[in-house]
């Protein structure tokens, strides 16, 4: 771009109209950041519309406008109304007299001339009133077309932008090698037993907190019951909810997502193949036909429970017979029917029945936390809701494992039945792309996306980037990092869903052994060389409380030994093993600050990558989180409001070329919120981090206003890092 030393309103307008658009960029942001609230900053703004539709960046052309739709000028807000309508309208919708990007200018009132010639206009002879800038505007109408909009307002038309090759299915096929269930059994009893434990200790912890609040007040006793070792109590009652959790689930999904019976014939009407299948596969292995559901969400989504083949459900969203082809949701009813064959969805429905009771705790506070005007009860609830997000997460944490393993198995059985892995690549591809589309179009994640996401076939997460990115680069690109880079594997630890490339690569092997032509050229190869250096830094401190151990058992010996030659008597000081605590901390404390410099570079802004870097740089096998990539992206703030999203868990960032999820962390004595600046458009500079699923670890949120809100993580690290250090010294020293 151009460097402006001063730029002006004029010279910004000016390169609008000669069609030079990035100069006009460059210029009419400076001018936008500088003026503050006047006319010259509206002025720059529509400039700035113009200027984003005329270059092909049409989301940052709806977001801008979007927040023109709030300005108090009637004048204003009707054109940006107006233009909004346009923009967001398919290629061929659009009125055919107005230019695409629908920069129609103010209309005066009928046989007015006056107020068009200049002074009772609020921008006098401004941008949006110049004849000559309406006519190149109309000139550029076939220019633009449906691939420029926001994946979000396209819905299923953005499908077509993406090149599918329609590879074909086997038309006969050899049996796939039996698995070995055995480990997968051993791990669907472990999530039992690990679900089971940390709903012991939660509760636990309850009953210990609630007697020791009854102890401290006065005129109360604690409860005796409180006391009582409530293993066999929770045991039975986990026994009792896999017993009924067929028709729990029912009222459930009934009441807070309205769930509705799937007729056959319905169902025949988006796939024939789909009712062929169910029958065939029921009919074979002599179950009962599952009853289907449909969930009234756009996003595609699809879930399978119960508790015995015969009291199976499979419900489905209709964003996902909407947007799938034929044969493609017939690969997903049998990977559904793979769950019930591997009978993993019965620990499943577990799962899902305790989390969604989790999370709607959590909903309900949030609720309450945003209709409250008392500003204590509000932080009262906030903090509850957190919480009750908190036990959801954990209780969710319990069965990551097996919703990762789980899917591989489905896969081979939905491959296997259906002989189609091709039509099994491009609905996973679809269901990620239709997620990212949803998100995208509500501006936030949704409750039910959410609550549902450790059923899905696809987890909400990763498809952010993803289904965004599609229309950017091959999937081929993209997915190099998941099958190329050699220590994947440990970022996927904390992951719902397996790495979706490395899914598709052993789906496509499939088909490569026989003999078809794949849909995408996901071959194995051998891993790429990394810096270990780079790992190193990544799990610097997970190496310092492995330090700490040593030293501690290096201390211990050292003790011993003064204490057996009655040199020196120490035993009072490790007898209490307190100082491996103190080792431990210091030995994070020491791997924090390690890694602190690599993780946090200085960003210098002539060097930060921009949104068209985005691209090349998520597509880069090589790298690893610590290898920080300082960017400085331009999108609109995507999240959940309020109550909800204290913590920032749902801050996404949507630029022209990708969505990519923010993390965001809390700044003292800052009076700028995240959730404030949600829904504009906003410069985003911080550490883009490559991992199992991207994010940007923020530095600095920018608005067009110039509102700035620090994110400080470097500040926070070293803060945990000394607090660590001093809370082990303490514990050395003190003995």
């Amino acid at each position: 771009m151009p460097s402006h030393s001063e730029p002006s309103l004029e010279a910004g307008l000016s390169a609008v109209k000669q069609g030079d658009y990035q100069s006009a960029i460059a210029t009419l942001e400076a001018v936008a950041a500088r003026v503050g609230k006047s006319n010259a900053l509206v002025q720059a703004q529509i400039g700035l519309v113009v200027a984003y539709g005329k270059s092909g960046d049409i989301p940052r052309a709806i977001a801008l406008c979007e927040t023109l739709t709030q300005s108090q000028n009637p004048q204003v807000k009707q054109w940006a109304n107006r233009t909004l309508e346009q923009l967001t309208l398919p290629r061929q919708d659009r009125v055919s007299t107005t230019d695409v990007t629908g920069f129609v200018p103010f209309e005066q009132d009928k046989g007015s001339t006056e107020k068009s010639e200049g002074k009772n206009s609020p921008f006098g002879s401004s941008l949006i009133e110049d004849a000559e800038l309406k006519e190149e505007a109309e000139e550029h109408t076939e220019a633009l077309s449906t691939s420029s909009l926001p994946s979000a307002l396209r819905d299923k038309s953005k499908l077509l932008t993406i090149h599918w090759r329609q590879a074909t299915r086997a038309k006969s096929w050899q049996r796939l090698q039996h698995l070995n269930l055995t480990p997968f059994r051993l791990l669907m009893a472990g999530t039992f037993i690990a679900l089971f434990w940390v709903m012991r200790e939660l509760l636990v912890l309850v009953m210990r907190l609630i007697n020791g609040i009854l102890v401290k007040l006065p005129y109360l006793e604690p409860l005796q019951l409180l006391y009582a070792n409530p293993t066999l109590f929770l045991l039975l009652a986990l026994v009792i909810l896999i017993g009924f959790s067929p028709w729990l689930l029912d009222g459930l999904l009934t009441v807070f997502y309205g769930r509705k019976e799937l007729e056959r014939d319905t169902l025949e009407g988006y796939s024939k193949e789909t009712v062929r299948l169910l029958q065939r596969c029921c009919q074979q292995r002599g179950w009962k036909l599952p009853k289907l559901f449909v969930l009234p969400l756009s996003a595609p989504v699809a879930l399978t429970y119960g508790n015995l083949p015969r009291t199976a459900r499979i419900v489905v969203s209709q964003g996902l017979l909407d947007k799938l082809a034929d044969d493609e949701i017939a690969t997903v009813y049998a990977s559904q029917l793979g769950h019930i064959a591997h009978w993993d969805f019965v620990v499943m429905s577990l799962v899902l029945l305790v989390t969604i009771l989790a999370y709607k705790i959590y909903q309900q506070l949030s609720q309450w936390g945003d209709r409250t005007t008392t500003r204590i009860w509000r932080a009262v609830m906030a903090i509850m809701a957190n919480l009750a997000y908190g036990v959801w997460c954990l209780l969710t944490g319990t069965s990551i494992w097996l919703s990762q393993l789980r899917l591989y198995y489905s896969d081979c059985f939905a491959v296997e039945i259906t002989g189609n892995p091709n039509g099994l690549v491009r609905a996973l591809l679809k269901i990620a792309i239709g997620i990212a589309a949803d998100i995208q179009k509500q501006e936030h994640t949704s409750w039910q996306l959410e609550s549902l996401n450790i059923l899905a076939p696809v987890g909400y997460q990763q498809s952010i980037c993803l289904g965004s990115i599609a229309p950017h680069t091959t999937f081929e690109s993209f997915f190099m990092w998941d099958s190329l880079n050699p220590y994947r594997w440990w970022f996927v630890i904390n992951n719902t869903h397996p790495l979706i490339g490395d899914r598709l690569q052993r789906i496509l092997s499939i088909a490569r052994h026989w003999h078809l032509e794949t849909e995408l050229n996901l071959e194995s190869q051998q891993p790429l060389r990394v810096k270990h250096q780079s790992f190193l830094f990544q799990c610097a401190p997970f190496l310092g409380i492995l330090l700490g151990v040593m030293c501690a058992i290096l201390i211990w010996l050292i003790w011993q030994t003064a204490y057996t030659l009655k040199f020196l008597n120490l035993k009072w000081i490790y007898d209490g093993w307190s100082f491996v605590t103190g080792c431990l901390l210091i030995g994070f404390s020491i791997g924090i600050l390690i890694r602190t410099n690599s993780f946090f570079p200085d960003i210098k802004l002539t060097t930060a990558q921009t949104d068209d870097r985005l691209p090349d740089l998520l597509s880069n096998p090589a790298v690893l989180p610590s290898d920080s990539m300082s960017v400085r992206l331009v999108g609109k703030l995507l999240g959940r409001r309020g109550t909800s999203n204290c913590l920032g868990q749902d801050l996404i960032l949507q630029s022209s070329t990708a969505s990519v999820k923010l993390h965001h962390i809390w700044s003292l004595g800052q009076q700028v919120n995240p959730q404030d600046l949600i829904g504009r458009q906003i410069t985003v500079t911080g550490w883009l981090r490559r991992g199992a699923t991207p994010w940007i670890d923020i530095q600095t949120l920018q608005t067009q206003s110039g509102t700035t809100l620090h994110s400080p993580h470097p500040i926070w690290s070293t803060v945990l890092a000394v607090a660590a250090e001093a809370w082990g010294a303490y514990i050395l020293l003190k003995g």
